[in-house]
């Protein structure tokens, strides 16, 4: 999962960048960039770490100009190499940087492609890549010596023909403007909002609404999916569809996990779905073990506070804050690496002994995945008193991968494979496991939103891959690239910070 943003202004938009990167760091602590165009120059900084870590002010000083793109990231495929982090530049035509959120699924297909078809040559392992140089031969396959809306439009339409997967995009072209488009299904999300200045209108894009809210720009809408957007320099705005069949089917996992609750998604205020969520969970409770014997409500910090919240609400039972977080570790469920993980659970976050002992204790969270970060915490309870340990999951039991964007294992490293909800809670030690019914979480997403999505991209609880091209032999490879224990033999490319213009003082 990662972020994306990109800006036209009528002022140096470097701050603003920083600015909303930083609201959009929860999708992504491995790396950061920002790219700015100022009189037909590009001026570039990305390296590993998280966004405050990445810039200084020798650095920002240097990215100067009134249009520009950033990325926070955090790898679902390649390395984890500054080299890999976004965004990526191409010198032709035009010179074009782009910044990628989410994942394609014919990528080996697509650079053998690019390689013996297009000419062009993949420097990396990054899907990101591979997509810059199809919209990069595109465009310059329609031989114009200055772009035109109308031939961005034809390019990316013919992305949209070759490439397969989840994606939202933001691209700038250099001296032209910003491009801004969507995978067909619209699985991964990206929104534009306006902001009037004094000199004109200003634009923004982002994956989420809250990076607008956070720099005063009004919400215009979502890019609909198979859309693209372009921006030019001068403050233009064009519009136009470029896949003849799309369906809204945005991914059901960014409402219960990756979103900020502050955002609106295609409609949805996660806020209101994450509480809806609550209210249905407390509904199954309620249904099937009427007679509970739960004391307290304890949310797993952060994500699950407001389902947990309302759970209480709807049951009726005191709420309270069990754990302390430390605010300085990354979330868990995007590191890298068994180990890390459970290292960093107990650095994570300190249970309150008061609020466990001599009570018998529902903790709330968001989902379960590897089991790792909820097996310890139930322990942690324990050790803090609690008499009883019961786990309630906003969300069904992750049973298949995920293909589209987000890093989760292979499907033999899930808690949920092969086993039963009795043999999942005997596994992480609950004493009870409830977990969210998919038609509940839908519903909460649904009641009461705008959105015009009638289905979710809801794979990681079904095994439905919209895309429809995937099989046993992508999931063959996709198990050798993502297992916990194979992580260790991906291409190891050397770290270096990549500062275009003034390299020598990184």
């Amino acid at each position: 999962m990662c972020g994306i943003v990109g800006i036209v202004a009528k002022t140096h938009v470097n701050q603003s960048i920083y600015d909303a990167l930083t609201v959009l760091q929860h999708r992504g602590q491995d790396a950061a960039g920002i790219v700015t165009s100022d009189q037909g120059k590009l001026y570039l900084r990305k390296d590993n770490g998280l966004v405050r870590d990445v810039f200084r002010t020798r650095h920002m000083q240097r990215l100067i100009g009134n249009m520009g793109i950033g990325h926070v990231r955090y790898p679902t495929a390649g390395s984890s190499s500054s080299a890999e982090a976004q965004p990526f530049y191409v010198n032709s035509p035009y010179g074009i940087t782009l910044a990628h959120n989410g994942n394609l699924t014919n990528t080996e297909e697509l650079a053998q492609d690019i390689y013996r078809e297009d000419l062009r040559h993949i420097n990396t392992t990054s899907d990101s890549e591979v997509l810059l140089n199809i919209f990069a031969h595109e465009l310059q396959e329609q031989k114009q010596l200055v772009p035109t809306p109308e031939t961005i439009f034809h390019a990316v339409r013919r992305v949209h023909e070759r490439i397969r997967g989840g994606y939202a995009v933001v691209s700038m072209i250099c001296g032209y403007g910003i491009v801004a488009f969507r995978d067909p299904h619209g699985i991964r999300p990206a929104v534009f909002g306006r902001r009037d200045s004094a000199q004109g209108p200003e634009y923004m894009v982002a994956s989420e609404s809250v990076a607008l809210d956070a720099l005063g720009f009004t919400l215009i809408r979502d890019i609909a999916p198979g859309e693209a957007i372009v921006i030019t320099e001068a403050g233009e705005l064009f519009t136009q569809q470029c896949c003849d069949n799309t369906e809204l089917t945005p991914c059901l996992f960014e409402q219960v996990y990756f979103a900020r609750a502050d955002s609106v998604m295609d409609g949805i205020a996660v806020y209101k779905a994450r509480l809806r969520m609550g209210e249905k969970l407390a509904e199954k409770i309620m249904r099937e073990w009427p007679d509970h014997d739960i004391d307290v409500v304890i949310p797993i910090p952060d994500t699950s506070r407001s389902s947990a919240l309302e759970l209480a609400n709807c049951l009726g039972v005191k709420y309270r804050e069990g754990f302390m977080k430390n605010r300085y570790i990354g979330r868990t469920f995007i590191m890298p690496g068994q180990n890390q993980r459970k290292k960093s659970v107990k650095q994570k976050l300190n249970p309150l002994d008061l609020e466990f002992r001599g009570k018998n204790v529902l903790l709330v969270d968001d989902s379960i995945v590897r089991g790792t970060t909820c097996e310890q915490i139930i322990e942690m309870a324990r050790e803090a008193g609690a008499l009883k340990v019961y786990f309630a999951s906003a969300a069904p039991a992750v049973r298949y991968p995920n293909v589209y964007g987000i890093d989760m294992p292979a499907k033999e490293e899930f808690i949920a494979h092969g086993r039963s909800t009795d043999e999942i809670a005997q596994a992480i030690g609950a004493d009870r496991l409830i977990y969210q019914e998919l038609d509940d979480l839908i519903a909460a997403c649904l009641e009461g939103s705008k959105t015009q999505a009638n289905r979710f991209e809801d794979s990681v609880f079904t095994g439905r891959y919209v895309t429809g091209d995937i099989n046993d032999e992508y999931f063959t490879r996709l198990s050798d690239q993502r297992a916990d224990s194979n992580k260790g033999g991906r291409k190891v490319v050397e770290n270096v910070a990549i500062d275009l213009h003034n390299e020598a003082e990184s």
